[in-house]
């Protein structure tokens, strides 16, 4: 591995990708929770964390694209402070899932990947999120909400666009 010596990100997170590095038979192996890692520091997976981490495991640029190409939970433009995904998969979809999402994009105003002009929301429709026994389901960054109805959804923007979000600190 060359070494890195302007890291784009923070010594932590540069810390733990040397590790990482360090621990699979097979670098590339680190390649899914490298750009997870990168994703959460920077916001998304830029072309700059591309080159970085391309470097860190000795893979061509493209290698990494195409992984990165290939899993929806990995973005390449930035997502809003707040991240709603609404599940649509069996469950949720028979129990009001479209209808939640179709609710999330009126209040929003934005479809689906799309950012709120302030930054604060950003909005997807994901396959399953592994709620399925609390259908319907969406995950706002890393919160569960479930058992939605739009009084809910309602509630559950509220709160976070006034900072009181499960997540918020």
């Amino acid at each position: 591995m060359a070494a890195i010596t302007n890291s784009i990100f923070k010594p932590e997170t540069a810390a733990r990708f040397d590790h990482l590095a360090s621990i699979y038979p097979m670098k590339r192996s680190a390649l899914i929770p490298m750009l997870l890692y990168a994703q959460d520091e920077i916001g998304y997976v830029s072309d700059a964390v591309v080159a970085e981490i391309a470097e860190r495991l000795d893979l061509l640029e493209l290698d990494v694209r195409n992984v990165l190409s290939y899993y929806s939970m990995l973005r390449t433009k930035p997502a809003g402070k707040y991240n709603v995904q609404v599940c649509t998969n069996i469950s949720c979809m028979i129990t009001g899932g479209y209808d939640i999402l179709d609710h999330c994009k009126k209040k929003l105003g934005i479809g689906h990947k799309g950012v709120t002009p302030d930054g604060l929301f950003s909005l997807e429709e994901v396959e399953c999120i592994g709620a399925c026994c609390w259908a319907p389901a969406m995950q706002v960054n890393y919160d569960f909400h479930e058992n939605l109805t739009t009084v809910k959804v309602d509630q559950i923007l509220e709160d976070y666009a006034a900072g009181r979000g499960k997540d918020v600190k």
